[in-house]
């Protein structure tokens, strides 16, 4: 259900959004949003505004603030449920060649793959690559200080999703006819479609998400040790870590992206066949699963983490 949600709220932010632009109310959109009195901006537009002004804008430091309040209770859950441009990534499938394409790893081959890589190489984790989307944020903010204005705001996947919505309504309510209606959907397409890692490797916004919510500690997936099936029967699982669009691992954070790129989508807790993860305001801490490289076979009479047995049918472990 919450995975319908995701598709469906951003969506209706759309809908709402044109329905009030055709209806001559100014609402403005998630990049700037106005009702009123009240007028907030996006951060990095916020940002990119006073560099490119050299001076303080209270509207958009009011804007940050809030923003930065906002990342600190939520992290990352504007990208999980808000931002328009997940939904437009489903439209990749579409691109997607049929045969002749190599079939993607399975779940065995994924954890083994970890596995091996845990074992062999313990140091891996600390020599990571530096993230591309924090060069395109320090990039961004440079340019709005060198050009004279947001230059991302030009081509902000989010803005002109909005700006897409309103230029269709001003084409089929008053035919109003300009190049920004065929310019407008390739610029979205290219970032969206052809920049297949837009979300994980290019965007400023989630980098800028990213950086904030370092500091973030409440609604992160906790695992409930007595329901997980690969703590509670030593059976191998790992569907959590399958299923994470940004590529946690929330049985094993060791072997996965840190918990500040969470965006509380849920998937994890969907897909969990013991139902063992939650998300609460306030995680315990807890021990954690064993590590999969020290886990040795047979233990106990159970079956080690990473053995053959899969868990296709949740009621074998359970047996």
């Amino acid at each position: 259900m919450s995975q319908k949600l995701r598709i469906i709220i951003p969506l209706a932010l759309l809908g709402a959004a044109g329905v009030a632009y055709a209806a001559h109310v100014s609402a403005g959109t998630l990049s700037a949003f106005g009702w009123e009195s009240i007028s907030l901006i996006c951060p990095i537009g916020a940002l990119g505004t006073m560099l490119a002004s050299k001076m303080l804008v209270p509207r958009a430091v009011i804007s940050i603030v809030l923003a930065v309040a906002a990342i600190l209770l939520l992290g990352r859950a504007f990208c999980g449920w808000l931002c328009p441009v997940p939904v437009w990534s489903k439209l990749r499938g579409i691109f997607k060649k049929g045969d002749g394409e190599a079939a993607p790893p399975s779940g065995a081959e994924k954890r083994a793959l970890k596995t091996s890589c845990a074992g062999a190489c313990s140091s891996c984790a600390d020599r990571k690559p530096a993230d591309s989307r924090h060069i395109i944020l320090g990039g961004t903010l440079l340019s709005a200080a060198i050009f004279g204005f947001p230059v991302f705001c030009l081509v902000c996947p989010v803005g002109l999703s909005f700006a897409l919505v309103f230029l269709l309504i001003a084409l089929f309510g008053g035919g109003d006819v300009t190049w920004s209606v065929l310019i407008i959907p390739v610029l979205i397409a290219a970032e969206v479609i052809f920049f297949r890692k837009w979300c994980s490797h290019l965007c400023p916004i989630s980098s800028f998400m990213s950086l904030i919510g370092r500091a973030n500690r409440t609604f992160q997936p906790a695992i409930d040790d007595a329901k997980c099936l690969e703590t509670s029967h030593g059976a191998t699982c790992g569907r959590c870590a399958e299923v994470c669009e940004v590529g946690i691992n929330p049985r094993h954070p060791e072997l996965g992206t840190t918990f500040n790129e969470c965006t509380r989508c849920r998937a994890c807790a969907d897909v969990c066949p013991g139902h063992a993860i939650s998300f609460p305001l306030i995680a315990r801490k807890t021990a954690g699963a064993p590590a999969l490289e020290s886990t040795p076979a047979g233990a106990s009479g159970t079956p080690a983490i990473g053995s053959d047995l899969d868990l296709d049918e949740p009621s074998e472990a359970l047996s």
